[in-house]
């Protein structure tokens, strides 16, 4: 098992040989605890977790903060976040909107989180509930996070302005938009891309579009049907210019023809040098969906040296500095050729992703400007240790905020 070492460890109270044992002490001791018990009402979530209430208690010594991601997932309580968060300084980093509201990780376009939920127009967005209980989910939650004393951070600023309009913000201390970073001695763009497409065996001259997903034809959160249109379009607006191939990771499936050009399944993909191998051979990285935080794919791409198209949902516009494109016009920031890294679209506009493709197909010169502005921003903004030094600065910062007052006589 590898040591842990450096400020993060040091910030979070433990040297680096002990945190491996403590990890897989908690880890075994919470499996042995969690009695994880259905959900005694049809759609009302489930807190009924009795191992979150040892948490504390399975530690020694105290940690100095708490850091939880994602808290839906069937293993915490979530009525233990007022005491906890009176124990110990207790952050909170949003991957997605499900404590905001009544089920759902996501709402798209509902804006019932902020009134109440109720009459869900969508039970089966996960995580998914059978019977409408949300008004009284989103109560519950309400009345937690009231008695709560919260750090948020988000990876997004798209994601802390919903924190502000919702029910979380009234346990809230402090906030922080902190986002992520990759590892960019992984994801570069060393070896070229024509290295990388002999290596795949892709055609060095082919124009190769390259989308990563978990289960990418049905993944809710993703568009691959606007993707499909889009393939189609811009095929046969290149016909017989460039050869389009389609890569699309992250689930084994029958190649396909879409139009003009051949769409390929690439099954899951473990290793995290053979993922950045496929972002480099890319002509560019596409990136269609309905809802997104801060997706680690278009990170890693760019990291790559590959520009990417996408749509301008959630925090995306955050992630990709979009060309100026009369045609193309989504509402968000553009920027000059020596310093964009990509093309952004409306979300659901299949002509729009295609004339991105089309366009980057026809200039090669193009291509490999915007590539190079995506790694020197990667360089700049989404570097992981950048994150991690960012999150040790906020874990002093939180430790500052909740320390008792100093009196004087």
């Amino acid at each position: 098992m590898p040591r842990y070492s450096g400020p993060l460890a040091q910030a979070l109270g433990y040297g680096s040989a002990r945190l491996p044992g403590l990890l897989g002490h908690l880890t075994s001791r919470l499996a042995s605890r969690l009695q994880c018990q259905k959900a005694t009402s049809p759609g009302l979530e489930n807190y009924n977790y009795p191992g979150s209430r040892d948490l504390l208690r399975l530690m020694s010594p105290r940690p100095d903060v708490v850091h939880c991601h994602n808290l839906h997932g069937d293993y915490f309580d979530l009525r233990y976040l007022p005491k906890l968060s009176a124990r110990v300084p207790t952050l909170l980093t949003l991957h997605d909107a499900w404590l905001l509201g009544g089920h759902c990780a996501h709402s798209f376009g509902c804006d019932r989180w902020t009134t109440g939920c109720g009459s869900c127009p969508d039970l089966t967005i996960p995580p998914a509930i059978p019977v409408d209980r949300t008004a009284e989910n989103w109560r519950r939650k309400r009345d937690i996070f009231s008695r709560s004393r919260l750090f948020i951070t988000t990876p997004s600023r798209w994601m802390m302005e919903k924190v502000g309009r919702s029910i979380l913000s009234m346990g809230l201390v402090d906030s922080h938009v902190i986002p992520n970073g990759v590892d960019l001695e992984t994801y570069h763009p060393a070896e070229g891309r024509l290295a990388a497409r002999r290596e795949l065996g892709l055609g060095l001259d082919d124009f190769v579009v390259v989308f990563a997903a978990n289960g990418v034809r049905d993944n809710v959160w993703k568009d691959m049907a606007t993707l499909r249109r889009a393939l189609d379009f811009a095929s046969r607006a290149l016909s017989g210019q460039v050869r389009v191939r389609f890569l699309a990771l992250g689930e084994s499936a029958p190649a396909e023809r879409v139009g003009e050009a051949t769409l390929e399944f690439v099954p899951y993909v473990s290793d995290s040098a053979q993922v950045a191998r496929y972002f480099r051979a890319a002509s560019v990285y596409a990136h269609a969906a309905k809802a997104d935080t801060f997706p680690t794919t278009i990170l890693e791409a760019l990291a790559c040296g590959t520009p990417i198209i996408a749509t301008a949902v959630g925090g995306i516009p955050e992630q990709v500095r979009s060309l100026s494109l009369p045609a193309i016009s989504v509402g968000t920031p553009s920027y000059p050729i020596d310093d964009a890294t990509g093309i952004l679209t409306a979300p659901g506009d299949a002509d729009g992703l295609a004339a991105a493709m089309a366009y980057l197909a026809r200039d090669v010169a193009l291509v490999e400007r915007l590539g190079h502005n995506a790694r020197l921003d990667a360089e700049r903004r989404f570097d992981v240790r950048r994150q991690v030094d960012t999150y040790v600065e906020w874990y002093r910062h939180m430790l500052e905020r909740s320390s008792p007052t100093p009196k004087f006589a």
